[in-house]
């Protein structure tokens, strides 16, 4: 079981639940490599984006959600046009974002930046900078 709040859910349930949010059955993934071999992050990852979709087929689900992947993963969409089976593989690495956002963990702390600190830039830079270092 894992932890989300002050609930307990099952890995199927986060597993239904990254469906559901992304509309991507990650069965239909047979592990071509394709989405990995031309990522422009993959150098950043600690896992590949096959790996995380593979991981996720097992139901390791807490290793995706713990892993920087899912947080250095740009939304360029290269993964998802290279797909031969049209696994849309960006949306499935936004709804694992989703799911840990919603755990309310984060690792940026508004209430810790000073305030002339966060005056120096525009509101969208750290609403970007929560949704990236989040999780």
């Amino acid at each position: 079981m894992i932890e989300l709040g002050r609930h307990t859910k099952s890995r199927r349930d986060i597993l239904d639940k990254v469906e559901r949010i992304s509309e991507v059955d990650v069965f239909a993934c047979y592990q071509c490599g394709r989405c990995s071999g031309d990522c422009p992050s993959i150098s950043l990852m600690d896992i590949m984006p096959n790996q995380a979709i593979r991981l996720l087929q097992l139901g390791e689900v807490e290793a995706v959600l713990s892993s920087k992947t899912i947080w250095v993963c740009a939304s360029c969409f290269t993964c998802t046009s290279r797909c031969p089976k049209g696994i849309d593989i960006a949306r499935v690495l936004e709804a694992l974002r989703q799911v840990c956002l919603r755990k309310n963990i984060d690792q940026l702390d508004l209430n810790n930046i000073p305030e002339e600190e966060r005056e120096r830039y525009p509101t969208i830079a750290w609403v970007s900078a929560l949704r990236k270092l989040s999780g």
